[in-house]
């Protein structure tokens, strides 16, 4: 059967998904039944759900698994509902190309923004507890008794003194039809959602078991390695392959307009290769740029007359000439890669049969599909995409248009063999979608008695949506360029942020908490703000922040756990940040020394709202790694010369070590009535608290990242 589906169409609508733009959907249970039943296997109850016969229950999951245990959360909140016996639960990937073949029945298969869980929480939980429905209603059929006399607990159902299994019944239930409408648990009733259960896919991990994509081992497979090239928008010129190909193993050598591949039987011996390759490249008008003009075109758009207006509350300008007090900075922050521990890699086979099928680590599967079938140009229904466990994602995988689209250009030129491409360090490192380098301009206006009356901010940087989203700008305002700046909660009465869309030829992209960048920004000149008003930063805070606001709750929360009007120990100083994002609110307080120039984070305490939590270790767990995670922000940078990425490897972009690991305390506060992300609101404080720790240590401003060597020596 042929699905009339557009792929260009498909394309569009799935890779807007990745990162922060995940699509939402409200999918009855019984959307587009199919007996997916094999000999041996269970029977499908619902799309979400089958059962074995053993009792054995798998939960399919949509979304991606990249570290953050989603594949547990997801699966408990269907569980929860279900009352199945959470030790007899497995998991397992919805299937992309089924998702063509039944209209799209699992929702978005695309992972970021935090939005895995709380975009998808109604209708999965809704799933759960409309089979547990069709369970009991198979039960009570067989007895011929009225299913609401039944009950439903740990996989069993009851009548009496009567009693029989999900297992046993699975089969009848899956040939009802689901019910119109359920019920949900209140939160309080939860026994599996909110416990800090195992994560499902530890015990794999630690045997060494689970398959990424990088791991993926086919009968006959060769391998790639790329060279691309260094200047973004440059394009192939001539190469001379003469050396690489007489090489052991080389199998070809595959060029394209802006990229040459090397195929071995080894991808060792395809990148010593590939190191042989003569190429001249064609770097086009963006040879000569570097990161002296970048900076001078957001220098030019911070002081531009026509910039958009993201937000214009009250009369920011009047407030200013009024004011007792007018302060003033400028920040900025450069290009960051994602780092991520496993590099870009696809797997492509095109097989005898006339299938593409494609193995890739994946934040968004269904924009992967496009992908290879635009590119191979065949129907979405000939392509498989076998979604694999993620080395790391951080929003750089939501956007598979590169190394999908070359895996499968490589493997069109070796027909009937599985090919795999694994990019370089190097590679990855200098051909990534960037976190936006920015700059901004902050004005704040005081009155005389220390009350923030006005704030100011234009930012300029590159355009996220403007490259992977253009559809989504709207009035020239890219939201994720202006975002905790244009929504500040502050009770400012006069508030304006203009925006200058800068854009060149780096590829900008999500990057972990898009636009995190900008609390930096603002939570650190508020700092400056409250120290010109000789006022404490909390007390100035919150002296911001309306009874009842979940930031004020936050911050209320994480100044009691860290004990913020109790002096710290000798030498150690204290700052505090407050953001909200990605459906959580967040306040940080950071603990600090400085000794010869250097910084040492020596605590962190997070306290987060979210509404709801599915698993509490989980939500800890991404709090802690959103903490070591961005504290590489302090050091790290991406510089350009030449039009090209400078750094090339861990040596020149450090990550962050275990000696500047902190201990990091957790305090979560749900109070009900929303669903709000783990994944990135725990990022949003940790560069702006420890350098407002840091000021309090030096009485220096850091103002541009990464920390200048010796800026803060005395």
């Amino acid at each position: 059967m042929t699905i009339a589906i557009d792929r260009r169409e498909f394309l569009k609508a799935t890779v807007a998904a990745g990162g922060a733009l995940a699509l939402e959907f409200s999918l009855p249970a019984s959307a587009g039944v199919l007996d997916m039943t094999k000999p041996g296997e269970g029977p499908e109850v619902t799309h979400w759900i089958v059962i074995h016969p053993d009792d054995h229950v798998v939960i399919r999951i949509a979304r991606s698994e990249m570290g953050q245990g989603s594949m547990t959360g997801l699966a408990q909140l269907v569980a929860e509902e279900l009352e199945c016996d959470w030790h007899k639960v497995s998991t397992e990937f919805a299937s992309p190309n089924e998702q063509v073949k039944r209209h799209r029945i699992w929702g978005s298969m695309a992972t970021g923004g935090s939005a895995a869980i709380r975009t998808s929480q109604e209708y999965l939980r809704r799933s759960g507890a409309a089979a547990r429905e069709m369970l009991v209603a198979a039960a009570a059929e067989e007895w011929k008794v009225p299913a609401a006399r039944c009950t439903a607990a740990n996989g069993v159902i009851r009548y009496g003194k009567r009693w029989t299994t999900y297992g046993r019944v699975a089969a009848r239930a899956a040939k009802m039809a689901a019910p119109d409408d359920v019920k949900l648990k209140d939160a309080k009733d939860w026994t599996i959602a909110g416990r800090s259960v195992a994560r499902l896919d530890i015990p794999a991990k630690v045997l060494g078991k689970p398959v990424f994509g990088v791991d993926v081992e086919l009968p006959g497979m060769l391998m790639a390695s790329i060279v691309q090239c260094p200047v973004f928008l440059g394009k192939l010129g001539s190469v001379d392959d003469s050396e690489a190909k007489k090489m052991r193993g080389v199998k070809g050598i595959v060029k394209e307009e802006d990229f040459v591949a090397v195929v071995a039987d080894s991808w060792w011996r395809a990148n010593q290769a590939a190191r042989k390759l003569k190429i001249e490249w064609d770097t086009g008008k963006y040879g000569d740029a570097s990161s002296e003009t970048i900076l001078a075109s957001f220098r030019e758009g911070l002081s531009a007359k026509d910039n958009a207006v993201a937000r214009d509350t009250g009369d920011a300008d009047g407030a200013m000439q009024s004011a007792a007090k007018v302060i003033g900075a400028e920040y900025d922050s450069p290009y960051l890669s994602h780092a991520t521990m496993e590099p870009m890699t696809c797997t492509a086979w095109f097989r005898d049969d006339g299938t593409l099928q494609v193995w890739t680590s994946t934040q968004n599967a269904e924009a992967s599909m496009a992908t290879a079938a635009e590119t191979a140009g065949v129907p979405l229904e000939k392509v498989e995409v076998h979604k694999q466990l993620l080395g790391g994602g951080f929003g750089r995988r939501g956007a598979p248009q590169d190394y999908v689209k070359q895996g499968v250009l490589i493997a069109k030129h070796f027909a009937g063999k599985p090919v795999k491409l694994i990019w370089s360090r190097e590679e990855d490192m200098q051909h990534g979608f960037y976190r936006p380098a920015s700059m901004v301009r902050m004005q704040a206006g005081l009155d005389e008695n220390g009350n923030l009356v006005a704030l100011r901010s234009t930012i300029a940087c590159p355009s996220i949506l403007a490259l992977l989203r253009p559809e989504a700008i709207k009035d020239g305002i890219d939201f994720t360029a202006v975002r905790t700046l244009s929504d500040a909660p502050y009770t400012i009465p006069n508030q304006r942020c203009d925006y200058a869309m800068r854009n060149g030829h780096v590829p900008v992209g999500f990057w972990r908490a898009p636009g995190l960048q900008n609390a930096f920004y603002r939570e650190c000149f508020l700092d400056e703000a409250a120290h010109a008003a000789g006022r404490d930063p909390v007390e100035f805070r919150l002296a911001m922040l309306k009874p009842g606001d979940r930031n004020r709750g936050v911050l209320e929360a994480v100044a009691k756990a860290s004990d913020w009007t109790s002096a710290p120990r000798a030498g150690v100083y204290r700052g505090v940040a407050v953001s909200d994002g990605f459906g959580s609110y967040t306040a940080m307080v950071a603990e600090v020394s400085v000794k010869d120039g250097e910084v040492q984070v020596h605590r962190i305490v997070l306290a987060i709202d979210s509404g709801y939590v599915v698993n509490p270790d989980a939500c800890r767990a991404q709090a802690e790694g959103n903490a070591v995670f961005n504290l590489g922000q302090l050091f790290e940078a991406h510089t350009v010369k030449d039009g090209r990425i400078v750094e090339s490897n861990f040596h020149d972009f450090p990550l962050p070590r275990m000696p500047q690991t902190p201990k990091v305390d957790v305090v979560l506060v749900p109070s009900g009535g929303f669903w709000g992300g783990h994944g990135e609101p725990g990022a949003l404080c940790v560069v702006p608290s420890v350098l407002n720790a840091v000021f309090a240590a030096t009485g220096k401003r850091v103002r541009s990242l990464p920390i200048a060597e010796g800026a803060l020596k005395a």
